[in-house]
C-alpha cells in the first residue's frame, strides 16, 4: 500500500512531492441508464435488421414505384449484383444461396424489438426531459453564424477539447433529432407498410406513400441514411476517444483526471 503511494507521487527538486494526475471515477452519470440500454439494444436490432434486409434485397434487387412491380414491369432502379432467385433477371449466369427463411423471420423480430425500444425510450426521454435537456439546440446555437462555424470545424477535422467532446454541439444536435424524429419513425411506417396483414387494418399506411414499391423503394433510401449516419457516428466516436466514449455509454460514468498531493 504504501509503495503504491510512493510511485503515485513525483519528487519534486527540493524533496517535496508534487501532485500527479491520476485518473478518477465522474460521480455524475455521462448517460442515464435507459439511454444506454435503449442504445446497445437499438444498435444490435439495426445491426441485424441490416444484414437480414441486406438478404432480403437480393432475393429481389430491383425497385419500382406505385403499387405492383414484378419482373415483367419497368424497374425505377436496381442493384446490380446476383439474386438468391432463378426467376429473377440480373444479368448474371449464377443465383447466390437462398437466405430468404431465417433473414425474414430475423427482419421481422429485430423490427418489433426497435420498435418497442423506440418506445420505451421516447416515453422515458419526455418524462426525464432527456430530449429538452440533451438534444434541443438553444436558439442561439441556430444563428447562420454559428452553424457556419460548426459546419466548418467538421469539414476541417477539428478535434473538440474535453468539455466540448462531452456536449454535443448544434450540428449533432440537430442530425440526432432528425434521425430519432424523422428517420425512424418513416422507417418503421415504411416497414409496415410493406405488410399485407398491417396494411389491411390499416389501408391508409401504404396509399400516403404512394403504394407497396413505393413504400419498399423509401424503406431501401432510408436504409442507406441511416447506414451512413452509424459510420459517421462510429468514426466521430473514434475521433473524440474511442475508449472513453465507449465506457461512458456501456457504465455511465466518464474518467476524469484528478489532481493528487
Amino acid at each position: 500500500m504504501a509503495e503504491s503511494r510512493a510511485n503515485s507521487a513525483i519528487l519534486a527538486p527540493d524533496g517535496v512531492a508534487a501532485s500527479r494526475p491520476e485518473p478518477v471515477v465522474n460521480a455524475a452519470p455521462r448517460h442515464p441508464a435507459f439511454v444506454r440500454v435503449t442504445h446497445w439494444l437499438s444498435a444490435l436490432a439495426f445491426l441485424a435488421l441490416l444484414v437480414s434486409g441486406l438478404e432480403i434485397v437480393l432475393s429481389h434487387p430491383r425497385f419500382y414505384w406505385g403499387e405492383t412491380g414484378n419482373v415483367n414491369t419497368g424497374t425505377l432502379f436496381k442493384i446490380p449484383v446476383p439474386s438468391s432467385r432463378a426467376l429473377v433477371p440480373t444479368g448474371y449466369g449464377y443465383v447466390l444461396p437462398d437466405q430468404n427463411g431465417w433473414s425474414r423471420a430475423l427482419h421481422f423480430q429485430s423490427a418489433w424489438l426497435i420498435l418497442v425500444v423506440g418506445l420505451v425510450y421516447f416515453g422515458l426521454g419526455v418524462a426525464r426531459g432527456h430530449f429538452r435537456r440533451t438534444l434541443l439546440p438553444a436558439r442561439s446555437d441556430l444563428s447562420p453564424r454559428v452553424l457556419a462555424r460548426s459546419v466548418a470545424d467538421h469539414l476541417r477535422f477539428r478535434r473538440p477539447g474535453e468539455e466540448e467532446a462531452w456536449s454535443y454541439n448544434v450540428l449533432q444536435r440537430l442530425s440526432y433529432l432528425v434521425v430519432l424524429f424523422v428517420a425512424f419513425p418513416l422507417i418503421i411506417w415504411t416497414g409496415l407498410a410493406m405488410s399485407p396483414s398491417f396494411t389491411s387494418a390499416f389501408p391508409h399506411s401504404v396509399t400516403l406513400l404512394g403504394g407497396r414499391q413505393s413504400a419498399r423503394t423509401l424503406h431501401f433510401f432510408l436504409t442507406i441514411f441511416l447506414t451512413l449516419f452509424l459510420l459517421v457516428h462510429v468514426f466521430m466516436v473514434f475521433f473524440a476517444g474511442f475508449r472513453k466514449r465507449i465506457g461512458a455509454m456501456i457504465t455511465g460514468r466518464v474518467p476524469q483526471e484528478k489532481e493528487r498531493a
